[in-house]
Formats: C-alpha cells, structure tokens, sequence
C-alpha cells in the first residue's frame, strides 16, 4: 500500500491537561539498569505529576544501588534477572494490572509534566498507544552516531510499516490496557519500542504522538546504548518483523535477487549458446539454474507464509479483542 493511502496520526505539541479521572487505575512503569544517580528523581518527579498512580521500579541486575534509591523514593521496587530492557518490559506487562500504562526510562532525560496530557490523550480519544516524539532528540541529548541512525531508522520504518510514527525509539509511551495485555513482546533489548511501533502499525490500532523535551542525561550518569551493536539489532528486528508481517514481499525481493544474479550469469551464456550451439562453462549454467530453481521456491515460501502470517495477524487481533474495552474508553 502506498504511503499516501495511509492516514498520518497527528503530532500534537503536549498541553497542560487536567488530572486524568480518579476512578482510572495508573501504573508508571520504570525498568532500570544501574541507575542509582537518576531513579529517585524519576520516581518523584511522576509521582508528583501523577499523585494517584503507582509507580513500579524493575531493576535489571544493577550492582549501584539502584533499587534502594527507588525504594527511598515511594517506588513499589521489583526484580528482573534476564538483561535486556524488552525482558523486563514483558515482565512488567505481565505481572501489572492497571487501566493505564506509563512506560519511562529511569534515566531523567524525559519530562514528567507530559504525563497527564499523554493520559488524557490516550482516554479522551480512545487510543491504545501515546508515544511522546522527543524534541531535541538529535541535540546535545544524543551522540551524533545515535541521532544520524535515529534519523534514519525512522525514515526506513515508515517507507516499509507506515507513516504512523515519527520517533520510534521513544521510550516514553502510554498504553491502554487492552494494548498491553495483548502485546506478544518477543524482543529482549532496546528493540523493544520497535516492537511496540511496527504492532501498533500491523494491527491499526488508535495510535497518537505528542511533542515532548528530551535532556541530556545528568552528569555522572552513563548511556547503555551501543551505536554499533544497538544498531545491528534494531536493524535484525525490522528485518525478521518485516519477514513474519509480509513473508510474500520479504521472499519475493529475495526470488528477484536470485532472479538478476541468474540472468547476468546467463545471459553470456544463451548468446554463446545461440552463436556457436556450445555451452562452454557448465559450472556457471549449473550455477544460474540453481539460483533460478531457489529463486521459484523463495517466491513459493512467501506465498506460503503469506496465508500464515494473515492467520496469526487474525490470532493477534482476536486476542486485542478479546481483553474487552479499556475503562478509560467508557
């Protein structure tokens, strides 16, 4: 489907908002990993933000002290032994029950006061995923290397998912219930947004964005990422999501591959063939006829795990559908 056929959510610039209803049931999720310097003022500052909601800090293996400084703090403090953030995110989805979400990291690098205006946008308009866009993302707050692959991972998700987001790596989200409790959540590490984004995309679900400031990390505190080795990742995930979301398209760009190597391979050959009735090099004819052979069952597999892929995109909805609507909803 061409891009222009899909409607573009719309990128609000976040508002004062009023305190979202008392009746509605608020976690603030925050996994950790070594974040001593900066959780307690996370944990504050969104407890002030959010007086009614609870706040729940999952440390990740740290070794500074972090769950301490989160205890300290008011947080409700939990353990997750497996490393990587999307293990703990799928931790927290699970154990948690709540109406509304807050998913944050604990490194004080996003605002609080955006908290109710994602809240309210998530229940005034029905969606099941508020992502706030960074401002400043590709500032001071990021090494070069992370705002030129920001830049163009985005630009890449949505030429081949949609134009539905425009800061997919935002670990600043909120969820309805619904989304949360259906999410499959197969990433172990920071690939997890992506996860959460290309989901949304896939199944149409109500998404919006809201503008919100993005810091640098307070001095003393250090970055988990890796340029390198986060991007390798990232770019594996988008690979292997486009490969389950649209197998016949995945497939079908590697039959075509197949497809050119075999002609340029072949085509010296056929003229040779048709000039002198010779065929000289038989390892390179033995060659093109098997890349056009893998080509023939690359194309059939897409079309196989087409049929495959709509069956499980039926299973995915039917279990969003399945968790009834949100309160927040009603």
């Amino acid at each position: 489907m061409n891009m222009t056929d899909r409607p573009v959510a719309p990128t609000p610039t976040a508002t004062l908002a009023a305190p979202p209803p008392a009746a509605l049931s608020i976690a603030v999720l925050v996994p950790c990993h070594d974040e001593a310097l900066t959780v307690a003022t996370v944990v504050d500052a969104f407890r002030r933000a959010l007086p009614g909601a609870i706040v729940y800090v999952y440390d990740n293996r740290s070794t500074d002290g972090t769950a301490a400084a989160a205890e300290a703090a008011g947080a409700v403090v939990r353990r997750e032994n497996w490393p990587g953030k999307g293990n703990v995110v799928r931790r927290m989805f699970a154990d948690i029950d709540a109406d509304v979400y807050l998913l944050v990291d604990g490194d004080g690098t996003y605002d609080a006061s955006v908290a109710p205006a994602m809240i309210a946008a998530l229940v005034d308009e029905q969606l099941d995923m508020v992502v706030a866009k960074r401002r400043g993302v590709y500032d001071e707050a990021h090494r070069r290397g992370h705002g030129l692959g920001n830049r163009v991972f985005n630009r890449f998700y949505r030429a081949i998912f949609g134009p539905e987001f425009r800061d997919i790596f935002s670990g600043y989200r909120a969820f309805s219930r619904r989304f949360v409790k259906s999410f499959p959540a197969i990433s172990s590490g920071f690939e997890i947004e992506t996860e959460m984004s290309v989901h949304a995309s896939q199944l149409r679900l109500p998404v919006a964005e809201i503008e919100a400031d993005y810091d640098a990390r307070p001095e003393g505190s250090s970055s988990k990422l890796s340029t390198v080795r986060d991007a390798i990742r990232i770019f594996g995930m988008m690979a292997l999501l486009y490969k389950e979301i649209r197998p016949a398209r995945f497939f079908g760009l590697v039959a075509a591959a197949l497809v050119g190597v075999a002609v340029v391979l072949g085509v010296p050959l056929v003229e040779t063939w048709l000039e002198t009735g010779l065929v000289p090099r038989f390892p390179t004819a033995i060659l093109a006829t098997g890349l056009m052979v893998l080509a023939g069952i690359a194309l059939t597999c897409g079309l196989i795990l087409d049929s495959v892929a709509r069956g499980r995109l039926e299973q995915k909805r039917f279990a969003y559908l399945a968790q009834g609507g949100d309160r927040a909803a009603r």
